[in-house]
């Protein structure tokens, strides 16, 4: 099979070219300004930009155990229909993914269910080191702690147990940072004042600044005792910017930083409009905090742009705060939000690409895709930047059936979507055979 596209505006490696692209099979073949051959299908991208597919490196697709919010299929669907080709997913499904029969459960159910292509994280908890250390590195993508309790049992609060886990392992740890301690003496103060209903405005003050920092700097210390390879999920607040650095590439980097779409978009002035809707863990914090992630982003002290994807039901979401869980559905639409922030003039293209596509690759090692590139897998997406829609119930593909931004106009959009040399995503209609393939990583001694 062949697919030419012709005409593109080509973002890739902090440039942007205009170029024909051949793709035969499952890789891109040729990157040339004209190209001439025969093709089964061509694509006239005139006027039209094409990225290297999002690699997300953190979602929750709820399967196996809370597939009524959401499951590997419909998640995955909607990621094609975003731009996201490759997508990381969390250990805290039910039964947690904590050894390697339940990691290897997850990669069955994904080989028959996925349209993107795949990996999912080992989970560590205060007594599984051993089934942690047999976790390939060829195939899987890294180690996930939770040294702050979200949704799942997974808590990982015994300091012997990660020093060990940080200590014996060479793979890449992702952790959730928030301190557990603080965060229950917190919420008892608001129990104490308004009974369950908390006002949901206060979420950013119970899952507070302090209870991120104490627990971001505590892992970070950590990793650079012991050598460890630590990648820090979700950061959230200001203070937390002063533990990474900038002044080396990220490939030589062994301490890494996450920022999530969410904390880019909204800050704790929203919580009167969107309520629940926008509970998260961390929670969505200050415009001080907001405008600190904006600029580590720029400067490279933070890495990767994520999702934190995490679906849960309409009903789950109307909830009193302490019933109402955290998370929210957004990988059809963080490349959208970020676009918009390119045309609103916050950030460039090529470091749009950098951070979705790019360094997620080179953080986790993933073989052969994050980039436009003779010989890579051809996972990539085509978008038109000027055109105008807006995120509405009929458009919203994930199962929980609700966005944090519907109602929210956007100015650019996704027309085409490629996973592994196949055309999934065209205009709004999905190709419904799946084509999404393992990630594999390559493994440095």
């Amino acid at each position: 099979m062949k697919i030419l596209i012709k005409n593109a505006q080509i973002v890739n490696e902090g440039k942007i070219i205009k170029s024909d692209i051949l793709i035969e099979n499952d890789v891109i073949s040729k990157i040339d300004s004209q190209i001439s051959e025969d093709a089964d299908q061509i694509i006239d991208a005139d006027g039209k930009y094409l990225l290297p597919g999002v690699i997300d490196d953190q979602v929750h697709f709820r399967e196996p155990g809370l597939t009524h919010k959401g499951d590997i299929e419909s998640e995955s669907r909607s990621a094609i229909a975003g731009g996201t080709t490759s997508f990381i997913e969390q250990p805290n499904t039910v039964p947690n993914a904590v050894t390697q029969e339940l990691l290897a459960d997850k990669y069955e159910i994904a080989s028959q269910k996925a349209y993107a292509n795949y990996g999912f994280m080992m989970g560590g908890t205060n007594d599984n080191l051993e089934e942690v250390l047999k976790t390939n590195p060829r195939n899987v993508p890294g180690i996930k702690l939770f040294l702050g309790s979200s949704t799942g049992n997974m808590l990982v609060d015994n300091p012997e147990t990660l020093e060990n886990i940080f200590s014996n392992t060479k793979m890449l740890i992702a952790v959730h940072c928030e301190d557990e301690a603080t965060i229950k003496a917190n919420t008892q103060k608001y129990l104490d004042e308004y009974g369950e209903d908390i006002p949901v405005k206060f979420h950013h003050l119970i899952r507070s600044e302090e209870a991120c920092y104490k627990s971001s700097s505590k892992a970070v210390e950590l990793a650079k005792k012991t050598g460890a390879r630590l990648h820090v999920f979700h950061l959230s607040t200001a203070k937390e910017m002063e533990l990474f650095r900038n002044d080396i590439p990220l490939k030589d980097k062994k301490i890494t930083a996450e920022v999530c779409v969410h904390h880019l978009t909204f800050t704790n002035e929203d919580y009167d409009t969107k309520g629940g809707l926008i509970k998260w863990n961390p929670a969505v914090k200050t415009q001080k905090d907001k405008d600190a992630l904006w600029e580590a982003l720029l400067d490279d002290r933070i890495d990767v742009i994520a999702t934190d994807h995490a679906p849960h039901t309409w009903e789950e979401k109307q909830n009193v705060y302490t019933k109402c869980p955290s998370g929210a559905p957004l990988v059809q639409h963080s490349l959208v939000v970020m676009l918009e922030n390119y045309k609103n003039g916050k950030i460039s293209l090529e470091k749009i690409v950098e951070k979705m596509s790019h360094n997620p690759a080179i953080l986790f090692r993933v073989e052969k895709r994050g980039f436009v590139r003779e010989g890579y897998k051809a996972d990539l997406v085509l978008v038109d930047l000027n055109e105008n829609w807006t995120v509405a119930k009929e458009n919203i593909l994930y199962k929980c059936g609700w966005s944090p931004l519907e109602g929210m106009n956007f100015h650019s959009k996704v027309t085409h979507t490629f996973v592994n040399g196949n055309l999934v995503y065209d205009n709004g209609k999905i190709n419904e055979q799946k084509f999404g393939e393992r990630l594999l990583f390559e493994v440095q001694e």
